[in-house]
């Protein structure tokens, strides 16, 4: 795919769900408009039922400039105001973020809880069932001859993996489903018809699932399991644990960013290599020799996360030759950024908001050659698809790796001649790359 340059700088409005509306070529090529003519771009903020209008924010495009933010968490803050665009009242906002709108020392303390919840034996445990759960999802199509692909075979590996993992029931599968959809495709109108109730929708679905998980931690509280639901229970750093609530507000971050993360990497990454068939089978010819490679192509890909923001905790600038931010005296300038020796520099002025857009960096010319090549043995490929480097980086990358792998193996082994049918239909969201729909055809096999 090649982008097309059809917007000027001034006429590119990333918050606005009209540019998302645009074909993927046109995003694209506005991307590259910014990278190459105004990488630090400053955007209005969208109007929002109840919680009114943002004083708006700068955009990174370029990965240096990414890069740079990601690694100064004590200048560029993820608890102040969270990780969207759009200020939600705080409690709202560590409802549904967890760990992930948290700076230290607190973010450090609630991961290293968590992380003594994924004991080795639980993480062997889980790599056996994606290998059970990926072959059990192709039986139940491969006599069919066509799918739903995103449905039957996407979604259902992480959200069973997930669901499973905290012992959720295999009844309340479509529950969990259908909530993280709201919660994570909220702009689009099939998920939320009236753009008024949006911050109402979030909080129903986001209370339900985390309720779901209380009650299921009451129980397990009596009647321990193997399970993470009963080792997070359990799990203590320094004579802390996690409280009821911190448990179902990492439940909704788990079942939300592990579920619609890896459905999208798992779909992009199909409709890729039906696009680029000389890929698909390069990958098949080879495939666990060049899996590792593939799947991190098929993340710089997708980059399901579009952008995570950032809140500038002092005065300060980005830009130069490395994106290097530094700490700065005085105000901002909300002009366009300014050429200093090095290159742009743009003054950012404490409580600005800084977004980091993920999808741009990974198609930055500079650093990815030839970007808008799917390339399964590209190398280097240091993507950001999942975060920038610093102490936000995914904690799940490890599992979406594996669940990746796990599916492609068993779709070119077993689902040969895949086809997908028809153009995908894409989830209206400046936030999520999603794909609702898209139609696949294969010849049955028994």
């Amino acid at each position: 795919m090649e982008p097309r340059c059809v917007l000027a700088p001034d006429d590119i409005r990333l918050s606005d769900l009209g540019f998302w509306k645009r074909p993927p070529e046109e995003r694209e090529g506005a991307f590259a408009t910014l990278r190459r003519e105004r990488p630090i771009s400053f955007h209005e903020e969208p109007e929002v039922a109840l919680l009114g209008k943002g004083p708006g924010f700068w955009a990174l495009t370029r990965y240096a400039d990414v890069l740079e933010v990601s690694r100064q968490p004590e200048i560029f803050s993820s608890a102040r105001g969270g990780v969207n665009i759009i200020d939600m009242p705080p409690d709202f906002t560590e409802f549904f973020g967890s760990m992930i709108v948290m700076d230290d020392p607190r973010h450090a303390r609630l991961r290293r809880i968590v992380s003594r919840g994924f004991t080795p034996g639980m993480l062997r445990s889980v790599d056996a069932s994606v290998e059970i759960a990926a072959r059990s999802i192709i039986d139940a199509v491969i006599d069919k001859g066509s799918c739903d692909f995103v449905f039957d075979i996407a979604a259902a590996l992480p959200l069973k993996i997930i669901c499973d993992m905290m012992g959720i029931a295999a009844a309340d599968y479509q529950f969990v489903f259908d909530r993280t959809n709201i919660i994570l495709g909220a702009g689009d109108p099939e998920y939320v018809a009236d753009p008024a109730t949006i911050v109402p929708a979030l909080l129903h679905a986001g209370q339900e699932l985390s309720q779901l998980m209380q009650d299921l931690a009451a129980h397990r509280r009596e009647h321990p399991t193997d399970d993470l639901t009963s080792a997070l229970l359990h799990a203590e750093v320094d004579g802390e644990r996690l409280s009821d609530a911190e448990i179902g507000s990492f439940f909704v971050l788990l079942v939300a960013a592990g579920n619609e993360t890896t459905r999208n990497a798992i779909s992009h990454g199909m409709k890729a290599l039906c696009d680029y068939p000389d890929q698909r089978r390069l990958w098949a010819s080879d495939f666990e020799r060049l899996a590792p490679g593939a799947v991190e192509e098929i993340v710089r890909w997708a980059s399901p996360v579009i952008h995570f923001r950032r809140t500038a905790t002092r005065d300060t600038e980005i830009g130069g030759d490395r994106g290097q931010p530094h700490t700065g005296a005085g105000g901002g300038d909300r002009g366009q950024p300014h050429t200093g020796a090095g290159g742009r520099v743009q003054k950012i002025r404490a409580g600005d908001k800084v977004v980091m857009w993920y999808n741009s960096a990974n198609r930055d010319e500079t650093v990815f050659d030839d970007p808008y090549r799917f390339d399964i043995r590209r190398t280097p490929n240091d993507h950001v698809g999942f975060g920038g480097p610093g102490p936000h980086f995914c904690m799940g990358a490890h599992l979406a790796r594996r669940e990746i792998t796990v599916m492609f193996r068993e779709l070119l082994r077993r689902l040969p001649d895949l086809q997908i049918t028809a153009e995908p239909e894409r989830l209206l969201s400046f936030f999520i790359h999603g794909i609702k729909r898209m139609p696949c055809h294969f010849t049955p096999r028994r």
